[in-house]
């Protein structure tokens, strides 16, 4: 699965239920989502990896598709949106949906902070900006995310 259509659900499921995400917060969600699923299911949710950009965790892919909005909240509703679901379990399902209720109602900059702790994975690949775009490792978000 792509992060992309992890997206566009998290995104049609919070406007839907009046609690739109900018994409900073869009992007620390889906970096929970990715750390509950490698801890609790022992798989990644979707396939893309994570790079340690200056405020955190960051999908480019993600990012760009959204980037022209800028920090506002973004408006977007998808027809299909849930179809992810069908290949997951009831649990799995629970999971995503627990998440994303949680972390939309947080703020953005909490929520940075919260990614940006002292030896964490962000912080050990980011290094003060040295490792700039560099790939944080599903293994390093499984293991150290927080």
């Amino acid at each position: 699965m792509k992060a992309l259509d992890v997206s566009k659900y998290i995104l049609t499921k919070c406007n839907l239920e009046n609690n739109p995400i900018s994409n900073l917060q869009l992007q620390k969600t889906l970096y929970y989502i990715q750390y509950e699923f490698l801890t609790k299911m022992d798989k990644p949710l979707f396939e893309d990896d994570f790079e340690a950009w200056k405020f955190g965790p960051v999908i480019p892919s993600v990012y760009y598709e959204y980037s022209h909005i800028g920090a506002f909240k973004i408006g977007a509703n998808y027809e299909n949106y849930d179809s992810i679901l069908k290949n997951m379990s009831s649990y799995e399902t629970e999971l995503l949906n627990s998440i994303i209720e949680d972390k939309r109602t947080k703020d953005a900059w909490f929520l940075v902070d919260d990614t940006h702790k002292k030896g964490n994975a962000w912080d050990l690949v980011f290094k003060n900006g040295i490792g700039f775009r560099d790939t944080i490792s599903k293994k390093q978000i499984k293991e150290n995310a927080f």
